[in-house]
């Protein structure tokens, strides 16, 4: 997939009224998101813990972990992710796409919503 970007609000779940916006790079090969240290800071989103992550060269690099709301296309998505350095890239990974209901159009490279979910 090439360079989409979709606009997505980080809210901090334990005060819903802090959070910061950004220019998100979807990323179909991530499973996480990542969102720079910087701003889950600005909004009170703290680190959890951490974990291994098998970069695209193949090596494996240690992240710290936080827990954050994401919200895009109109739905929002519970999610895990990763504390980047402060001038990292924002990336959307696949978790928090299939949990709002948005699948990726390889031909045109875009988002679009799910039309169900499945029980």
């Amino acid at each position: 997939m090439g360079g989409t970007h979709v606009t997505v609000t980080v809210r901090n779940p334990l005060d819903r009224r802090r959070c910061w916006e950004g220019e998100f790079l979807v990323d179909t090969g991530a499973g996480d998101s990542l969102v720079p240290r910087r701003c889950l800071e600005a909004i009170g989103v703290e680190p959890r813990g951490r974990r291994s992550y098998r970069l695209a060269d193949g090596s494996e690099v240690e992240f710290e972990i936080a827990f954050a709301e994401l919200e895009f296309m109109e739905d929002v998505a519970p999610a895990l992710v990763i504390v980047g350095d402060d001038e990292a890239e924002p990336l959307l990974g696949v978790i928090a796409l299939e949990q709002a209901g948005v699948v990726v159009d390889p031909e045109g490279e875009k988002l679009r919503r799910r039309e169900f979910f499945r029980l």
